[in-house]
């Protein structure tokens, strides 16, 4: 079946304003603020001001530094001191620290400090600035336009969609002091994107089901000119996806397929295949999982929700590629219809798979979703997953690790990361992971393998089974989901990781040495 919406919308707000809030909070009185920012010099506590701080200063006749240095010592990066009554415009004044002006690409730590300074400036002095009760941030530049927007956005916003309006925190509005740009607007774009992921992740379960899902893609993805066709469960039997639909047999909610639609590049165009897993509450099925911490996953549909907040950003910014995204949604229960351990189910390509453990549900749906994913002939495969237990293991929340079968998306990828702040690590898919996984006499592949040992890599061996054979890379984000409360600029809570990656990443496809469309 194909719709646009399947019921009413009421958890997202379709105007800019409410898309980068999600807020239904009553707006306080009006109360402006403004945040600049500061360098760290060479000198022992030397703070030099950017350009705009140093329009202000010499507006309030140095009352700014002088202020800040009776504060002191200097102002350290990420820091942040608030002055009151210093400007007759702007009864409240933060300053912020951007570390030394010299910050540049760092190699070992495989980011951009520069970029990622920004970011958590401006932040942390919104945060410091919404403390102080104000509804208006007007925010300067900070020598990177997107960058402070991101931040700002990212930094701001946490979920509170499940709380009366009368109790939710106000979201103050931001403001670039310097007036629009066209980098700020990216900014607030890419931010929406992220935040627009980190909403549907934390949303509870029993509001996010798989077709209240299918209605917050359609309805904001619809009019943006993106198609969404929802698939049910008798299309997918069609197809003969029958290791999707072992995954659903224990759910009484009704499993669904997104097929998205992008055409931002010329017809002739081989479109990039995005594919995310889509388990809207993972239980574990009958390999139950242990109580304590199950109502994380809510957030199991990360790589689904970093997806739909990419196309938002991907259509606003009118890439030019052709996309095809491609979701399979549904519950993992346990119940008296539920796929068993050591059931063998048959997937689209006739690879039977036996089912050892039930938990291991992500890439049982996303075998089937790859093997339609070969039909669209694409030039590039992307699949992202909350995958395995074993990535937060190896990489923690620090990168999403990556996994392929081409060298040169790799690169792209990672710079694609070390631009955003948000990385990717590249690590192996052996041949002797994927005999651990298909070394049996009964049966194709197991979902589990052999050995307690290299469980991520086992999981990626597994999906190269039904992916495209060229230019694939796997994303298993379950260390980057969340909820944390560790990130510089983003509130506890689900993080809506990669989803500024994935889409400088798709920017970056045309023209590449990487991307034959």
């Amino acid at each position: 079946m194909a719709c646009a919406r399947l019921r009413s919308i009421q958890l997202i707000a379709m105007n800019s304003f409410k898309i980068r809030n999600f807020s239904s909070a009553k707006p306080p009185p009006e109360k402006k603020g403004l945040l600049l920012g500061a360098y760290t010099g060479e000198k022992d506590g030397e703070v030099i001001f950017t350009n705009a701080a140093k329009g202000i200063d010499n507006e309030c006749e140095g009352k700014l530094a002088q202020f800040i240095d009776v504060a002191g010592p200097g102002l350290k990066q990420g820091k942040c001191r608030v002055f009151y009554k210093l400007h007759k415009n702007h009864d409240i004044i933060a300053v912020v620290g951007l570390g030394k002006k010299s910050l540049t690409y760092n190699e070992m730590e495989d980011i951009d400090e520069k970029k990622e300074a920004v970011r958590i400036a401006a932040a942390t002095g919104c945060r410091y600035l919404q403390d102080a009760g104000v509804t208006q941030i007007y925010l300067e530049n900070l020598g990177e336009p997107q960058c402070a927007a991101e931040g700002a956005n990212l930094g701001l916003w946490f979920y509170q969609g499940t709380k009366s309006p009368e109790s939710q925190v106000y979201i103050p509005q931001v403001i670039p002091f310097e007036g629009q740009s066209e980098e700020w607007n990216k900014g607030e774009i890419l931010s929406d994107a992220q935040n627009l992921a980190r909403m549907l992740m934390d949303t509870p379960a029993n509001l996010m089901t798989p077709t209240i899902f299918a209605e917050n893609a359609a309805s904001v993805l619809d009019d943006l000119g993106v198609v969404v066709v929802v698939h049910d469960k008798k299309w997918a039997e069609s197809k003969k996806m029958g290791s999707f639909l072992s995954v659903a047999r224990g759910s009484d909610e009704p499993p669904l397929f997104l097929e998205i639609s992008y055409s931002g590049g010329k017809p002739s165009e081989k479109p990039i295949a995005l594919v995310g897993k889509g388990i809207t509450f993972d239980s574990g099925g009958i390999s139950l999982k242990p109580g304590a911490g199950m109502a994380e996953m809510r957030g199991d549909m990360g790589g689904a929700a970093c997806i739909v907040g990419a196309l938002t950003a991907i259509a606003k910014l009118k890439i030019p590629v052709n996309i095809v995204a491609l979701i399979p949604l549904t519950e993992n229960m346990p119940s008296g219809k539920a796929t068993k351990p050591g059931d063998v189910v048959t997937a689209m390509n006739g690879k039977t798979i036996c089912v050892d453990n039930t938990d291991a549900e992500g890439r049982l749906i996303l075998a089937d979703a790859l093997c339609y994913a070969d039909t669209f002939n694409p030039a590039v495969t992307v699949d992202l997953a909350t995958l395995t237990g074993a990535m937060g293991v190896c990489l923690g929340s620090a990168a999403t690790g990556i996994f392929s079968n081409s060298t040169p998306l790799c690169n792209i990828m990672s710079k694609a990361g070390a631009v955003t702040g948000d990385r990717v690590w590249r690590l192996p898919i052996y041949k002797d992971y994927t005999s651990l996984m298909t070394s049996y006499k009964s049966v194709d592949i197991n979902n589990l393998g052999k050995d307690k040992v290299a469980g991520s890599c086992k999981a990626a061996a597994f999906l190269k089974e039904f992916a495209p054979k060229e230019n694939w890379i796997h994303m298993d984000i379950a260390g980057v989901m969340g909820p944390s409360d560790w990130h510089p600029y983003l509130q506890k809570g689900m993080m809506g990781r990669p989803t500024r990656t994935l889409v400088e990443f798709v920017s970056q496809l045309p023209g590449s040495n990487a991307f034959s469309a």
